[in-house]
């Protein structure tokens, strides 16, 4: 007997409709599993078989033939265990077929019948209705992961018995319901707060600006001046996500398997702070099967990048289409895939491999040329990307020894959300902008005209520290923030000056 079961596979964060045929036919007693599987699919014939057996179900000693179509999608993982084991029980007539043509199933099993876990179940739970899927059958701990999805019965079993049960009386089950604008509401708002930082008032100003405008940003300073103290309070001035930007940033965390740290719905915005010692693979993503590297799971937040010169080149370079796109296009042989990457770069780095240069205090003990060497690591194209360059010096005794006389989080959070509706209002005709960082040259022509004087400020800036087109750019978008933040509907020549002094980095060239 011939039955059909519905699963899916997950390519990037885009989920593709997979059929699982199942043939129990009189024959020699064998499991074959046809149509492109990998390794970890070819073992499920063991698997289901021990499960079956061992939650009381008979297993048929015949000849079975799995086929998973389409036949050339590669099937890669342990999700396809449940809908396997589901096509034998209706071939074999053990449950009934009725929900099968509405219904699509994922999950691992075990040995002893128990469904595990697996990634990559929300981009799929996205993707049912417009594959025709009335409800998923998944194991209970991706429920409610899968239920943050509207329109979508969603249920969720402990153990294959269940699932037959379900498929034999539907009537007694209910599918899981979430709130989901609720878990998003919540968050877990774990960042520390900038009422923290002693002094530093530059760079707390250049953090407010990047949030406003999502710009990128770094800071250099001698060590112990605060640099990555800083860094990591960013997100505790960002704006909320909407309930949209949370679930394509959960959809990515859910591919990458990492929901188990962040629960259903990713309700914060993301940190990644990837080590000086990360590939480039590991930043942008790759494998034989393409996963997200830390610039995807960085989408909609902030990508740390601590010690930038420490970094080697070659795996810097890997960010500036990232940084220019917002998106990362890895190609293998058999398929390309695309993973989002809006993000917000934040670095840090010492002025010098000793790390004082320039500071009152601590001369530097660093040739020349050794200097000229350290800031080789940092090409100029990608120094072009970053619009925010702020120097952090370090704190005199009087501020170490005081207390903290900073505005908190939440104060310079209203700002920041205030400057964003502004932006937004702007680019109610262009969806594709969220911020100001993401203008292109239409919309700066459009949104960020100068007056005479204005433009006089930029032009000498430009002849001064030889900018190139992309980095006057930089510093209009910077100053359409600082306007924004202002109140401003025009960019005045006090916008445009503080935009110049935020190009620390040309200056010293």
């Amino acid at each position: 007997m011939l039955a059909r079961v519905w699963s899916a596979s997950v390519v990037g964060i885009t989920a593709l409709k997979v059929g699982v045929e199942v043939d129990v036919s009189a024959g020699m007693p064998t499991i074959i599993v046809v149509g492109l599987p990998d390794t970890a699919v070819q073992e499920s014939r063991e698997r289901v078989k021990s499960t079956l057996k061992n939650s009381g179900f008979a297993f048929p000693m015949r000849r079975i033939v799995v086929n998973l179509t389409p036949a050339d999608l590669r099937k890669e993982g342990p999700s396809f265990d449940l809908p396997i084991a589901v096509g034998i029980l209706a071939a074999s007539e053990q449950v009934q077929g009725r929900l099968l043509a509405d219904y699509l199933f994922l999950g691992e099993v075990s040995l002893d019948g128990n469904l595990r876990p697996v990634a990559g179940v929300l981009p799929i739970a996205a993707a049912a209705k417009s594959m025709g899927i009335q409800g998923m059958v998944v194991p209970q701990d991706n429920a409610q992961e899968a239920a943050v999805v509207d329109n979508i019965a969603v249920f969720g079993c402990r153990h294959l018995a269940e699932v037959a049960e379900l498929l034999n009386q539907p009537e007694r089950f209910t599918p899981i319901q979430v709130n989901a604008q609720q878990l998003l509401a919540q968050g877990n708002h774990h960042a520390p707060d900038l009422k923290d930082v002693k002094g530093q008032y530059l760079a707390r100003r250049a953090l407010e600006i990047a949030a406003a405008g999502g710009h990128n940003l770094i800071f250099v300073g001698p060590p112990g001046s605060g640099k990555t103290m800083l860094a990591r309070r960013l997100p505790s001035i960002l704006p909320p996500m909407s309930f949209l930007e949370a679930l394509e940033v959960t959809q990515i965390h859910s591919v990458a398997g990492l929901l188990k740290e962040r629960g259903c719905l990713v309700s914060d915005r993301p940190f990644r702070s990837p080590h000086h010692s990360a590939s480039g693979p590991s930043l942008v993503g790759g494998g034989s099967f393409p996963r997200p590297g830390e610039i995807s799971l960085a989408h909609h937040g902030v990508l740390f990048l601590d010690e930038l010169t420490e970094f080697k080149r070659d795996v810097l370079e890997f960010l500036r289409q990232p940084l220019e796109d917002g998106l990362v296009t890895i190609s293998r042989t058999r398929q390309s895939v695309t993973f989002p990457a809006q993000f917000t770069l934040v670095a840090s780095t010492n002025p010098c491999p000793c790390g004082y240069y320039g500071d009152p205090i601590q001369p530097c003990t660093c040739a020349p040329r050794a200097r000229e060497n350290y800031w080789a690591k940092l090409s100029g194209p990608l120094l072009d990307r970053i619009d925010l360059q702020v120097a952090v010096n370090r704190l005199k005794a009087e501020e170490i020894t005081s207390q903290p006389s900073g505005e908190a989080s939440e104060q310079v959070r209203q700002r920041v959300e205030a400057a964003r509706r502004r932006s937004q209002a702007r680019f109610t005709d262009h969806p594709q902008v969220n911020c100001n960082a993401q203008m292109q040259s239409r919309h700066l022509q459009r949104w960020c005209k100068l007056d005479e004087t204005g433009r006089q400020l930029l032009h000498s800036a430009i002849k001064k520290l030889a900018l190139s087109a992309r980095a006057s750019d930089r510093i209009l978008k910077v100053a359409r923030t600082i306007a924004d933040l202002a109140d401003s509907p025009e960019i005045k020549p006090q916008h445009i000056a503080e935009a110049i002094q935020y190009r620390m980095i040309d200056r010293l060239g």
